[in-house]
């Protein structure tokens, strides 16, 4: 372990991240950006997340982009907010204590539980960045997807 959490916790941060960055810039939802990277390019960024996040973001996303075919779309949560946008970064770390929390409750690989997390309910949820709901506790956030419900 380098720093203060396992490299591999900061490796899948990273990769939220940039799920998150690319879904910006092209303009699409968490969901559909996830789905069409697919598992092999995901699994690309989260085994390569040290190389990549020595990089410029903006050419890493890019390139990902370009290799996934990732076409512009009309989702811009970011427009729409009326407070302070919390950056890419942000939500990574949301998207990261979520999958992290999954992986553990339901016994499943980190890959497998990204794509629950960013296929679920919460997902949409956490979009909002009108509500608070991104900045709910990560237990808070976990029950929600473990539950089916939010409290």
């Amino acid at each position: 372990m380098t720093g203060r959490e396992p490299q591999k916790e900061n490796d899948l941060f990273f990769t939220c991240s940039l799920i998150e960055y690319i879904a910006r810039k092209t303009k699409n939802k968490n969901s559909d950006v996830v789905n069409y990277l697919g598992k092999d390019n995901i699994a690309k960024i989260y085994d390569l997340a040290d190389i990549y996040h020595s990089d410029n973001i903006d050419r890493v996303s890019d390139d990902f982009i370009e290799a996934a075919a990732i076409p512009k779309g009309t989702f811009d949560n970011v427009s729409v907010t009326k407070y302070a946008v919390p950056s890419h970064w942000d939500i990574g770390k949301v998207y990261k204590r979520l999958i992290l929390g999954i992986a553990r409750e339901k016994n499943m690989d980190i890959i497998d539980a990204l794509f629950a997390a960013y296929s679920s309910f919460v997902s949409d949820k956490i979009e909002d960045f009108n509500s608070s709901f991104y900045y709910d506790a990560p237990q808070n956030i976990l029950n929600a997807y473990l539950y089916g419900e939010i409290e």
